[in-house]
């Protein structure tokens, strides 16, 4: 007996034949596709984000999408970076010619005393290095790639897709969107421009554009017909599972601005979904909204402990609840749900999946999750085969 009919049964035994939920089920189950892996800043366990080196891993380990973070230059040319500060990603702080650029900027709401790529042209971009942002994670690849533009990844894809004989497709998100327009900065249309010389700016086109921003998403809509992906975020999941909207994860900062008060859980209900599908094909949300876990406060003081005894308090620590009812809901108005970020060491591994980042995967794509960033796409592409 097969996975679909030991549920099928399951339901029948509840009482639930003659729910519409069923009929939903059943119907949803004949198209499901395999959930897209996405290449999350490439394969960016192994090798340094944002990189050709990172994302052509990525495909080699078979992911369907590629994720290019896209900041703008001073001379309005899209980059690779994961955000718009250079020094956690790059070389810049060792380079003496630019220890004058360092300066002091906000980005939704935060201070943040760094190297900027608005302040950099293309051309001095392209002296910087990357590196590892993830300090547990290898290093000896440091400083040995550039910083690519959107463009060549856009290349990449097309050239990868052509030899291998498949779709390899791209995934930019435009980040921060209100800083870059506060800064006269145009990242949204320069997104839209780089997309049309491409020819991938349409429906038909393996892309999808992402934004935790939501009035971006909605000017791209007035004018393109490309896929957009709504993202939710927050600060915080507390002890029952609650996300925590606080910011400056709770809200899209374009919100923020507008004196919107409506947060991401905002965005997660009916009428939020409701307004997402007026402009957006998709959602992708931070794997808590659909999958909560909770974690033991002996103390009640709002903190986690630490039970496995190794001396730091993380996701080792928490253990799942039950699932939300997000995915399906999302469904219901044809909205695809696309979760981030999945990565395996064992401290991103909620202590249910015992160590094993096959079983989180697993527990996703029986949830009914049509895609998933992750940063190993190898691990997710093994256990999509299972």
């Amino acid at each position: 007996m097969n996975k679909l009919t030991l549920l099928t049964a399951g339901l029948l035994l509840a009482g639930l034949s003659s729910c519409s939920y069923l009929d939903e089920f059943l119907e949803e189950n004949k198209t499901r596709k395999p959930p897209l892996v996405i290449g999350h800043r490439g394969a960016s366990g192994y090798l340094p984000e944002h990189t050709l080196a990172s994302y052509k891993l990525a495909i080699d380990q078979g992911a369907d999408y590629i994720e290019p973070d896209v900041v703008l230059t001073k001379d309005l040319v899209l980059v690779c970076r994961h955000e718009p500060v250079l020094s956690g990603t790059t070389n810049v702080a060792q380079l003496p010619q630019f220890a004058d650029r360092k300066t002091t900027k906000s980005i939704d709401g935060v201070s943040y005393d760094d190297w900027f790529a608005s302040d950099f042209t293309l051309a001095e971009i392209k002296t910087l290095k990357a590196k590892q942002a993830f300090a547990e994670r290898p290093q000896q690849y440091n400083d040995l790639y550039s910083i690519p533009t959107f463009a060549e990844v856009i290349e990449l894809a097309k050239t990868q897709a052509q030899i291998r004989g498949r779709v390899v497709g791209i995934y930019p998100e435009t980040k921060h969107p209100t800083f870059h327009e506060d800064l006269g900065l145009p990242i949204t249309d320069k997104v839209l421009e780089a997309l049309t010389k491409a020819g991938w700016n349409n429906k038909q086109a393996p892309v999808f554009v992402q934004s935790f921003e939501v009035a971006n998403l909605q000017y791209i809509r007035r004018k393109s017909t490309v896929k957009l992906v709504q993202l939710f975020d927050a600060y915080d999941v507390d002890k029952n599972g609650n996300l925590v909207m606080e910011a400056p994860n709770g809200q899209p900062y374009d919100f923020v601005v507008a004196g919107d008060p409506r947060t991401y859980n905002d965005l997660a209900t009916d009428q939020g979904l409701d307004f997402i599908k007026t402009y957006a094909n998709g959602i992708g949300p931070w794997k808590p909204f659909i999958q909560p876990y909770t974690f033991t406060d002996a103390a009640n003081d709002g903190a986690a402990d630490d039970i496995n005894g190794d001396g730091q308090v993380n996701d080792a620590d928490f253990t799942k609840l039950p699932a939300t009812t997000l995915i399906r809901r999302a469904h219901q108005r044809g909205l695809v749900v696309h979760a981030y970020t999945f990565r395996n060491e064992s401290r991103r591994l909620l202590s249910d999946y015992q160590n094993d980042p096959g079983a989180e995967y697993k527990n996703f794509y029986g949830l009914g999750i049509d895609g998933v960033f992750t940063d190993f796409p190898d691990a997710a592409v093994a256990a999509r085969r299972k």
